[in-house]
């Protein structure tokens, strides 16, 4: 795998469009997240169906690819930010037009959960690398004032931020692997078998897992899919973020122990970054070097321009 190409890094007084691709978002941690945004110099402009209130999702289907889409096309736009996660990115996504988007120029990309499936598109179509990190209308967006530095970082300034180094890491299985970080929350990444995003493999990849409120048993049948799949042929390392109310650490541990442990491949445990507090943000399609027994993840290059 190669790099992909990395946006510009983000200046006070820059415009940024805020889009909701998957869910909707309660009005009060959208307001309160765009606050932050402002505070850091920036001018958050809402997309026409960001704020919109539906069951599940945040407007039909071709009204979220279209503000995806406008948004990306737009050069007044220095990034795209999404406003939260939740459910039906997957579903929007044949609904943008990409041969359009790739006339246009990269611009910086935030988001995680859900929108693991928008981070390997936008991967996949425009070959532009884009930021895995919180979003503004995630409740512990204003809270967890660690998290917001180091997403302000990154979008500013991320040549402070080439090595990620948590506290709690430490190896399943040791060594040292370099390669091109791609990832995301895990049951996504499982759920794009088949379809336009599908990667036959990610040969000499290191690939960044996490989920949120799923089952040993679950997160084993993901798992499972993926390694039949022929995912991990050829994987360089394996870095595992957070496991939210996923069931006990050992029982969640031991189930990556079992799968993962045997690859013949470095794979970092607790590595910070996903639903958790402190949460890390991380760039995908940058290489990386991890070293799974001292616990870091360094780039080469800045995650921006």
């Amino acid at each position: 795998m190669t790099p992909l190409h990395r946006p510009r890094r983000l200046v006070p007084g820059d415009r940024v469009a805020v889009v909701s691709p998957a869910g909707p978002t309660p009005p009060a941690n959208l307001e309160a997240g765009l606050g932050v945004l402002r505070s850091w110099g920036l001018e958050p402009v809402l997309a026409p169906h960001a704020a919109a209130q539906g069951a599940y999702l945040a407007g039909s289907d071709a009204e979220r690819a279209a503000d995806f889409e406008a948004a990306w096309a737009d050069p007044s736009f220095a990034a795209v930010i999404c406003a939260r996660g939740g459910y039906g990115a997957q579903r929007m996504l044949d609904r943008v037009d990409w041969v359009r988007l790739r006339g246009a120029e990269p611009k910086a990309f935030v988001g995680f959960s859900d929108i693991t499936a928008v981070h390997e598109a936008i991967a996949l179509n425009l070959g532009t690398a884009t930021i895995h990190g919180p979003m503004p209308g995630w409740s512990a967006f204003v809270t967890d004032a660690a998290m917001r530095e180091h997403l302000r970082l990154t979008l500013f300034a991320p040549e402070r931020v080439q090595t990620l180094a948590p506290p709690g890491a430490k190896a399943i299985a040791g060594g040292t692997a370099e390669g091109v970080t791609v990832g995301g929350t895990l049951t996504l990444l499982a759920s794009g078998i088949g379809t336009a995003e599908h990667r036959e493999g990610i040969a000499g990849a290191l690939l960044l897992l996490e989920d949120i409120g799923e089952a040993p048993y679950r997160l084993d049948r993901a798992l499972t899919q993926l390694l039949r799949a022929g995912w991990f042929d050829g994987v360089a390392g394996v870095v595992l973020g957070s496991w939210t109310d996923c069931g006990p650490e050992a029982e969640v541990r031991a189930l990556f122990e079992d799968l993962l442990g045997g690859l013949g491949v470095p794979v970092a445990w607790d590595f910070g970054f996903g639903h958790c507090p402190g949460s890390l943000t991380v760039p995908l399609g940058l290489k990386g070097v991890l070293d799974a027994d001292a616990g870091t993840l360094q780039f080469g290059a800045p995650a921006l321009r």
